[in-house]
């Protein structure tokens, strides 16, 4: 059996944290983590984009009939989508092309699909990166445990995933960006979190090393201002992306902030949901231990 790295099997070699274990409940709290993601989501990520898109189509009603409409991008929560105007508007709300699902079924079962998808997927990845470091971080004698293994992996992805690539790309609403650039943008946002990735990667690589050879608090500022350099670098030299226009500033902060919102909520469910349930795993695998290593010793 696959043991993870820094946990000790007792007696018959048994041990119940596994790296499938931990995905498996990595998967579930994922899957919960987006069923509350697509709670906020919809309570305040959906308002703003209605405005939005009101206003965008308000546009559109005002040009002139010679000109064609521009195609725009939508954002709702993490997910984006090219849109297209149509002349007849889907008797359930706001529709993109004349076969495309209607605003009612975006802001319901399209934004469930994806919060779901996506929690699930970041729930399988936290668990597999906090199997990972189980065991390895931190200093002889003292390995990190299940539950910090669990809360160290999902704050380094929420900051490296979700925080410092939406403060550099923020997520945009309807009527804001061009469609000839969406292409353009959406390379620079996955370069950009590329980039944020592997720098997380090497910071806690570094701040290990410095945690072992000089201390606690040496490991986690140089590792913290080992990232801080390389994004800062990165988002200094990346090209900005500026298609406001005359938007109105209000509407576009609360759809901004909401995403960022549907985000934490995100990370932060799987933090917790996983926590707790690697906790108790863990608990397990400890009273089980103690049991075999009992029954060895008689």
């Amino acid at each position: 059996m696959t043991t993870i790295q820094g946990t000790r099997a007792p007696a018959g070699g048994r041990t119940l944290l596994t790296p499938r274990a931990l995905l498996v409940r990595g998967l579930l709290a994922g899957l919960v983590a987006g069923l509350l993601a697509f709670a906020v989501g919809f309570a305040v990520g959906e308002p703003p984009i209605d405005d939005a898109i009101a206003l965008e189509e308000s546009a559109s009603a005002s040009a002139p009939a010679d000109e064609p409409a521009a195609d725009h991008d939508h954002a709702e929560g993490t997910a984006a989508h090219a849109h297209s105007d149509s002349d007849e508007a889907a008797d359930e709300g706001h529709s993109h092309g004349e076969s495309g699902p209607s605003r009612t079924t975006q802001k319901t079962v399209g934004l469930l699909t994806a919060t779901v998808v996506v929690g699930t997927a970041l729930g399988g990845l936290v668990a597999l990166v906090a199997a990972a470091v189980m065991g390895r971080l931190g200093r002889p004698g003292r390995r990190i445990r299940p539950t910090e293994a669990v809360a160290l992996a999902s704050v380094l992805g929420f900051v490296a995933v979700a925080l410092v690539p939406w403060m550099k790309y923020p997520a945009a609403p309807p009527a804001v960006g061009s469609g000839d650039t969406i292409g353009e943008r959406t390379g620079l946002y996955f370069a950009f979190l590329l980039v944020s990735v592997l720098a997380a990667i090497g910071a806690t690589y570094l701040g290990q090393r410095l945690w072992s050879a000089v201390s606690p608090f040496a490991g986690v500022v140089g590792g913290g201002l080992a990232y801080v350099a390389v994004v800062g670098v990165a988002a200094a030299v990346m090209t900005p992306v500026n298609e406001l226009g005359d938007f109105p500033a209000d509407v576009l902060w609360e759809f901004r902030l909401s995403s960022l919102l549907t985000l934490a909520a995100m990370w932060a469910g799987i933090a917790v949901v996983l926590g707790a349930l690697v906790g108790r795993l863990a608990a397990a695998d400890d009273a089980d231990r103690a049991r075999r290593d009992l029954a060895a010793s008689l």
